[in-house]
């Protein structure tokens, strides 16, 4: 029989990879862009993960049950505009860069149901890491175009994460229909390219490794992972996103950055994970 230790550790490790394999994605996803444009990629990715969600969560069985699917709309139509602002945002940044400003999201949402005045210290810690980004000049890493479509996406994930809540008791099969509704959301800015996406198996293949990177794999990792896991750990976890981001970048993408721009991100991690720790604290 695996132990308590044993069983926590992997939840970590399905965690983690969870973590790493969003990431991954994200910056394949960025190398679909010269073919099909973000909005596209982002259609393409949703698409595919609603019929793999479907296919394993039926979720047509929520006509049988009490469903609140005015909720379930929107929660959909966040997770589509989560998905193409950030997509959006890293037609003009770098990728780590996007991420670092869309973690702000849950972030402010944490910040915000908490209400502790020690909040304050790590909402300021933030904003210097916003406010640091520009320093080291606008250049191909950075722009204030796609700095705005990171803080909208940030607002769409801090909604999803409260409207997620309120569908959760439906489990997998709320995820399933908030994904094919967000497909749905995404296709009047994506169908444009959508053509060429069986161009090539190239590109036909890429687009199915971004989908399950980006979406079917993590999902079914947290499953493994909410099991056993303490919700202070994700919100450590979710800290490391930035920095994860980055490295991603760097190897797939070759987007470096300068020292500038790595102090910001540093900066607004350390509020993921002060804001994370003391709530963690203030339980226990």
């Amino acid at each position: 029989m695996v132990g308590l230790d044993s069983r926590q550790s992997i939840a970590f490790l399905a965690a983690t990879l969870s973590l790493v394999s969003v990431q991954i994605g994200a910056s394949v996803a960025k190398t679909l862009f010269p073919v099909l444009g973000p909005e596209t990629v982002a259609l393409v990715r949703l698409g595919i993960a609603a019929i793999l969600l479907c296919v394993i969560f039926r979720p047509w069985q929520l006509f049988y049950q009490q469903t609140n699917w005015r909720n379930l709309v929107i929660y959909g139509m966040f997770i589509s505009g989560m998905n193409v602002l950030v997509y959006k945002a890293f037609a003009y940044m770098s990728v780590g860069i996007a991420i670092s400003i869309e973690v702000l999201g849950p972030l402010t949402v944490a910040m915000l149901m908490s209400k502790r005045k020690q909040d304050l210290l790590w909402a300021g810690c933030a904003l210097i890491g916003i406010v640091i980004l520009p320093l080291g000049g606008v250049n191909q890493n950075f722009s204030y175009q796609g700095m705005g479509l990171a803080l909208a996406a940030a607002i769409c994930w801090g909604l999803y994460i409260i409207y997620g809540r309120r569908v959760a008791s439906a489990g997998g099969s709320s995820v399933a229909v908030g994904m094919l509704v967000a497909a749905l959301c995404a296709l009047p800015v994506g169908f444009q390219h959508l053509d060429l996406v069986v161009s090539s198996y190239k590109v036909f293949f890429t687009c199915v490794f971004v989908s399950l990177f980006s979406s079917m794999i993590p999902f079914l990792l947290d499953i493994v992972a909410m099991k056993r896991l303490a919700a202070h750990v994700f919100g450590m976890l979710l800290s490391a996103s930035p920095a994860i981001s980055a490295v991603a970048a760097w190897c797939i993408l070759g987007e470096a950055l300068n020292l500038y721009q790595i102090l910001a991100i540093i900066m607004i991690m350390v509020a993921c994970i002060g804001c994370s720790y003391v709530s963690y604290r203030e339980k226990h």
